[in-house]
């Protein structure tokens, strides 16, 4: 019986980075997590940086998922753990 290659592959390409390595984001993903760190909204951020708000929700998406967190919560808890966002940051 043959079997699909297709789970395969993408099951590689998330598990291709050591564990102890943080993920890598891009620029603008960097940039829209330090946003989504200040307390923004989908909306804030879109008009801050001049993009649509289905924009800024992909790129949420995106983060999420590269970092396997369901909620924002999450998200920033791994964001600090994996050094993405500096241990003081939003420290007056």
């Amino acid at each position: 019986m043959a079997r699909s290659r297709g789970n395969t592959v993408l099951q590689l390409e998330r598990n291709d980075r050591p564990p102890h390595l943080p993920p890598h984001i891009t620029p603008r993903q960097r940039e829209i997590l330090k946003m989504v760190a200040m307390g923004h909204t989908n909306r804030e951020i879109a008009a801050s940086l001049q993009i649509s708000v289905r924009t800024v929700e992909v790129h949420r998406f995106n983060l999420m998922r590269r970092l396997r967190v369901r909620n924002v919560a999450q998200l920033l808890r791994q964001s600090l753990q994996q050094g993405l966002l500096p241990g003081n940051f939003g420290v007056k």
